[in-house]
């Protein structure tokens, strides 16, 4: 409970590792939220729909930190929803873990991916693709560099 009036809370923050399977979710949940975007100046993530700043889609690198959308809830506070899929060195306390069923495969699919080009960049099936996986995801869950 507050005494803080309704949609007084601006620009709060709902941290997702897939942007797009939130902002999905929140479609089918009948929620009026943003397209997914990026910005491309800095802050543009904090301005109103429409702002010149931001461009449609996620960022085109699919880096941390830089793929948004944005809604109000029923109280007419604003959300900011930011994809983060790697950490920054320092932002993981004590034992990571995945939170869902649903991460844990999202953080396959992101290796997945990453393993792919791997590949393609070595020319070969990885016949150690286990290790190759289990070292990604560490990594990922830790906010160390993902190997390449």
């Amino acid at each position: 409970m507050t005494s803080a009036v309704p949609g007084s809370a601006q620009g709060l923050y709902l941290i997702v590792s897939d942007v797009k399977a939130a902002h999905d979710e929140l479609v089918a949940r009948g929620v009026k939220v943003s397209d997914v975007f990026h910005a491309r100046t800095p802050g543009a993530q904090f301005q109103p729909d429409g702002t010149s700043g931001r461009v449609s889609g996620p960022d085109p690198e699919h880096r941390s930190y830089f793929s948004f959308a944005t809604f109000h809830d029923p109280d007419g506070n604003t959300w900011l929803v930011q994809e983060i899929t790697t950490r920054l060195p320092g932002r993981v306390a004590g034992d990571p873990r995945y939170a869902s069923a649903g991460d844990l495969a999202s953080a396959l699919r992101r290796a997945e991916a990453a393993h792919g080009e791997h590949e393609r960049r070595t020319g070969q099936r990885d016949e150690n693709w286990a290790d190759w996986y289990a070292a990604y995801m560490v990594a990922e869950q830790s906010g160390a560099e993902l190997p390449k």
